[in-house]
């Protein structure tokens, strides 16, 4: 439920540093316009952000970019619209709402939160950033992020734009992630008393239009005549980075079992660690070395081809295998899902293609 508050009006002369006053400023001009923002003219007209439509966006655009977000938040927020509707879903509802995401625990946490909220909360979001930390999902970054644009709380908001903004405001040469803690203090030292919630969202939309990781448009920038970096000549080198570590590549196997009235055998992965909760194949596990065949049923299997997927710390070799099994065909695990109900089904984007291998181009699904 949206609720509205008169805030301050946008008098940045109570904006004590310069750069955070120009800043604002820009923000006024600039703004994205995102489904889930109020713009600065509206909230300046009284409108409140709706702290559900704050959250549920920020938990969405954790590690993956706006474009991707907007569909799914969309989605999410006409199907279930406050924090009542989502806590009451079937989990494997929003899971499967969630599915080509990525990062699957937060659609976990997400569904817990929204549980907490209207369990030990009476449904109303906590007004602090100390108190919304305690929420299932909610770190340092997104309960900063809720308190400051949701309630007007002088919290630090720091994201990769962000440390990205310090980092050449500020020339800091120090690599990341070891330069993480001066970054943040840097940060809280511009984080102004009076909107912060816009100067949160207006450092984010400087980072994400302006000085971008590739190319960093200089001239537009507000920030111009007080940056460092700019000064020095190395703006576009930083934030400097410490050298990745390579990932390392795992093989495993899927088995396809398709029943001759078209059902498909599937299981579902366990609620803690990698992809947790969601449907799949039933497979083996994933191993540096080539895993020994674990077909869920007895019958002749063959072979597909593979799907490359990569994750967080390694990248996955998925030999896909498939059999056509008759009605009576008993398997050692697993539930058979109908043809036209595996699209109900949480599937990771993985197993989207694990299928759409093992089904080649019959597209059955």
């Amino acid at each position: 439920m949206s609720h509205c508050q008169v805030f301050p009006s946008h008098d940045d002369a109570t904006v004590t540093n310069p750069a955070a006053r120009a800043l604002l400023r820009w923000y006024d001009l600039h703004a994205r316009a995102l489904p889930w923002r109020v713009a600065p003219a509206a909230r300046q007209a009284g409108e409140r952000p709706d702290p559900y439509r704050v959250w549920l966006s920020e938990i969405m655009l954790q590690q993956t970019t706006v474009a991707t977000v907007r569909g799914y938040f969309e989605k999410f927020t006409t199907r279930w619209p406050d924090v009542g509707a989502l806590a009451a879903a079937p989990r494997d509802d929003v899971l499967a709402a969630w599915a080509g995401l990525g990062y699957y625990a937060r659609a976990r946490n997400l569904h817990a939160c929204a549980q907490v909220v209207m369990a030990e909360h009476g449904g109303v979001f906590p007004q602090t950033e100390a108190a919304l930390r305690t929420l299932p999902g909610v770190g340092l970054y997104t309960a900063a992020a809720i308190a400051s644009i949701a309630f007007d709380e002088a919290a630090t908001v720091v994201d990769g734009n962000v440390e990205r903004v310090m980092a050449r405001l500020h020339a800091v040469e120090d690599p990341l992630p070891g330069a993480k803690k001066r970054l943040y203090d840097l940060a809280a030292t511009l984080t102004p008393h009076a909107r912060p919630g816009d100067y949160a969202q207006a450092v984010m939309d400087l980072g994400a239009t302006i000085c971008t990781p590739r190319k960093p448009a200089c001239d537009a920038c507000p920030l111009l005549g007080s940056c460092d970096g700019h000064a020095t000549g190395i703006a576009a080198t930083l934030p400097r980075k410490a050298p990745k570590k390579k990932k390392q590549t795992r093989h495993g196997i899927c088995y396809l079992a398709r029943r001759a009235d078209g059902a498909v055998l599937m299981t579902r992965r366990p609620d803690k660690g990698l992809l947790g909760g969601m449907a799949e194949l039933p497979g083996t596990d994933w191993a540096e070395t080539p895993p020994p065949s674990a077909p869920p049923l007895e019958t002749d299997w063959r072979a597909m081809g593979d799907v490359r997927h990569t994750f967080t710390h390694f990248h996955l070799v998925l030999s896909v295998m498939r059999a056509d099994v008759p009605l009576d065909a008993k398997a050692k695990r697993g539930n058979w899902i109908a043809a036209g109900r595996i699209e109900d089904e949480a599937l990771p984007t993985l197993m989207q293609k694990a299928l759409a291998c093992g089904f080649g181009p019959e597209r059955l699904i």
